[in-house]
């Protein structure tokens, strides 16, 4: 098996698991009604398109702006939902 197909089936892998964190914190935040875990949820489905996003690229790389940018969405969004948890309540 060469590299190519490894990586292929890594990042395959890695995206699936994305999808299934973005499922039990979809659960979590339906049962809850924590905007939190919506916001965790919400990232790792953005992490897994990433991934599926790179395997479907003709030659993928991590440093092409596309992953990049959804990256950075995707991590923005658990900052985000950080600061929201944390942040004082409205009087």
């Amino acid at each position: 098996m060469d590299a190519l197909r490894i990586n292929e089936m890594l990042l395959g892998a890695v995206a699936a698991c994305c999808f299934v964190a973005g499922l039990f914190f979809l659960r979590f935040a339906t049962r809850s009604k924590e905007r939190l875990f919506f916001f965790f949820a919400l990232s790792f489905f953005i992490e897994g398109f990433s991934r599926i996003q790179m395997g479907l690229a003709a030659s993928w790389s991590e440093d092409t702006a596309p992953t990049y940018v959804l990256r950075l969405v995707s991590y923005g969004l658990i900052f985000f939902a950080i600061w929201d948890k944390n942040r004082p309540p409205r009087r």
